[in-house]
């Protein structure tokens, strides 16, 4: 295949090859003091929200489901990883 073929393949918004980097399948043995933590913790629930959110918009993008840049996308997964990684400090520690 080409790769013109191939990158249609791929980002054809009917297939969904990219998988949704949601906290629970990160962590799933900290389930438990995620569910805590977002209730008990606003700072914990800011980032937990942010993350998400995060993670959505990169998610559209993979799907198909939004058009943007290298740049852009290259730059939501940093802040996607910057936020997981403040979140597993945060679940690490308690």
């Amino acid at each position: 295949m080409t790769s013109f073929w191939l990158y249609l393949y791929m980002f054809s918004p009917k297939k969904n090859y990219m998988n949704k980097h949601d906290l629970k399948h990160e962590f799933p043995e900290m389930e438990e003091k995620i569910h805590t933590l977002k209730v008990s913790d606003t700072h914990f629930r800011k980032l937990f929200d942010d993350y998400h959110e995060v993670n959505n918009e990169i998610h559209r993008i993979e799907t198909g489901a939004e058009a943007t840049v290298d740049e852009v996308l290259n730059g939501l997964r940093m802040k996607r990883l910057h936020l997981k990684d403040e979140l597993y400090a945060i679940l690490s520690k308690n």
